[in-house]
């Protein structure tokens, strides 16, 4: 969907709307001690949140929220050595109230990459340590953003986006790793990573199943682009010659963009 259609459509009336109540809706979370942890007497493991994505279905009553955690290394879990796997891989879990998918990327295009299970199968079920910001400041202008990012004050941000089609809404939340700032210009742009995508162009019966994982980027309030891992062949002397999931499909898309200071 282009711009232009995104506003023909009167998706614009929503972005709109969601600007107009971005202080009212979905409140941040601090990110620096914000975690999920296992209930298995075997292994009560802590992840910490990275990002979290609410799905909005006008179909549901309640929105759903998943909690994309941090990645870490396949491994031999209290092992009296070689702690790590010889096959490694790099190991993602994702959240939610049904339903967690979990990410395994190895060097190569693995088979058993993405698995969705029930969240109360992994790991015996989560606890959420779920921790909000003392105080939460909505950055409304470049100049303040700008402000906050040289007073080292903890940034977190959320990109809206709607399906016109199905209705369906996403809000992607994520601390700012990386801001870029141009004084003269007066400039800003947001690329942070990853997060949980959702695709909201049908209606899955597990939602899990909907989610990829994804960067996003923005410098301005409408509008966000996102980059998809996905199966990306490699090339050598103009062959492929091997396939890896990289960070490779592009998407531009119109969204509604916030940006807090969080302390």
């Amino acid at each position: 969907m282009t711009r232009s259609d995104f506003w023909r459509l009167g998706v614009g009336a929503w972005a709109a709307g969601a600007l107009a109540g971005a202080e009212a809706g979905m409140a941040p979370i601090d990110y620096g001690r914000s975690f999920l942890q296992g209930r298995w007497v075997e292994n009560r493991v802590r992840f910490w949140v990275e990002s979290r994505t609410r799905v909005i279905d006008p179909q549901r009553t309640a929105p759903i929220d998943y909690y994309q955690c941090g990645s870490c290394k396949s491994e031999n879990t209290f092992a009296p050595k070689e702690l790590f796997h010889a096959d490694n891989y790099d190991f993602l879990p994702i959240f939610g109230p049904e339903d967690g998918v979990i990410f395994r990327r190895k060097a190569w295009l693995n088979g058993n990459y993405r698995q969705v299970r029930k969240a109360g199968e992994l790991w015996g079920g989560q606890d959420y340590k779920i921790v909000r910001p003392r105080k939460v400041r909505l950055l409304k202008t470049t100049r303040e953003m700008r402000a906050a990012t040289d007073a080292g004050t903890p940034l977190v941000a959320q990109t809206e986006v709607m399906d016109a089609g199905t209705g369906l809404r996403a809000i992607y939340e994520f601390p700012v790793k990386t801001m870029n700032i141009h004084d003269g210009r007066d400039l800003y742009q947001v690329d942070t990573g990853p997060v949980a995508f959702v695709d909201l162009s049908r209606r899955y019966a597990q939602t899990g199943e909907a989610l990829r994982l994804a960067f996003v980027a923005f410098n301005g309030p409408g509008s966000a682009d996102f980059i998809l891992e996905a199966p990306t062949g490699i090339t050598e002397g103009g062959k492929e010659i091997t396939r890896v999931h990289h960070y490779s499909e592009r998407r531009s898309v119109a969204a509604v963009n916030r940006v807090f200071a969080c302390e």
